[in-house]
């Protein structure tokens, strides 16, 4: 019995300290961005959620979407620009403090990092080559192995690909305008990228390139992500989302970036 009790009093220290160590974790994160008056975002260059402008500045929606939550939270950001397939490990590592990136929000992303409620809503559309596949309106026409579809490596495009169209060729790139170049040059019948960039690049190359389907392909819902176990900066994060849906500026920027072209002068024809 002695040793019995001996065991269960072990047990309730070894829980208590770890329910202390987690508490403590809880609300690490968030005391350690007030303290350094500074947050970290790592992002990843996507038109129009994020791009350089002509002086070399970082403009875009998540820009937008960043600074006024470091604003609003009297700190100051500093972004991490990050390569889109390595962006969760980095977040993981340390290096910046939240993902604001247009991430979608996915089962298998969230076993490794914690996400925000929504904050923008967004869609995966095609663009097809009218020289390879002006006959091609289906998916059953564009889910054969003769077809090859380009898209960017990482991003969700490439699950829909992978659902819709599993016997076609597909070929992964660093950056979209590389997938969608694969098009232009005649390597490939097809690319799927999030709007509004395909729709853009339609108006931008009308005899070169058309969109088959008139709706979207998958629609899908984005959210910051943070590392688990933060849940007092997640709490903040929700919050500050929920406000800024509410009094409608969410959307306001939303519409700006993805409705309108108004900002295209602006940017840096490198994108």
């Amino acid at each position: 019995m002695k040793r019995f009790i001996a065991v269960l009093v072990t047990v309730f220290t070894c829980l208590l300290g770890a329910n202390n160590a987690f508490a403590a974790d809880d609300s690490n994160a968030l005391q350690q961005i007030k303290e350094s008056g500074t947050l970290r975002v790592g992002l990843s260059t996507f038109v129009p959620w994020a791009m350089r402008d002509k002086q070399g500045d970082l403009i875009g929606f998540e820009v937008d979407v960043a600074k006024r939550l470091a604003a609003d939270a009297g700190l100051k950001v500093e972004f991490v620009p990050t390569s889109w397939d390595g962006i969760i490990p980095a977040l993981l590592a340390g290096k910046f403090d939240v993902i604001i990136g247009g991430l979608t929000i996915t089962p298998e992303r969230n076993m490794s990092v914690l996400f925000t409620h929504p904050y923008s809503y967004s869609a995966v559309q095609m663009i097809a080559s009218k020289t390879l596949a002006s006959k091609m309106t289906t998916i059953a026409d564009y889910n054969k192995r003769s077809v090859t579809i380009a898209v960017r490596s990482g991003a969700y495009p490439v699950q829909t690909a992978r659902k819709l169209f599993p016997k076609a060729k597909l070929r992964q790139f660093d950056d979209e305008t590389q997938a969608f170049q694969e098009v232009l040059n005649g390597n490939a019948q097809a690319a799927l990228a999030s709007t509004p960039t395909p729709e853009q690049m339609v108006i931008k190359n009308p005899d070169s390139l058309f969109m088959p389907f008139k709706k979207p392909l998958t629609r899908y819902a984005t959210g910051f992500a943070i590392r688990q176990g933060d849940f007092n900066l997640l709490n903040f994060l929700n919050n500050w989302i929920l406000v800024r849906t509410e009094d409608g500026w969410l959307n306001n920027r939303y519409q700006y970036w993805f409705k309108t072209t108004n900002w295209q002068n602006l940017v840096n024809e490198n994108n």
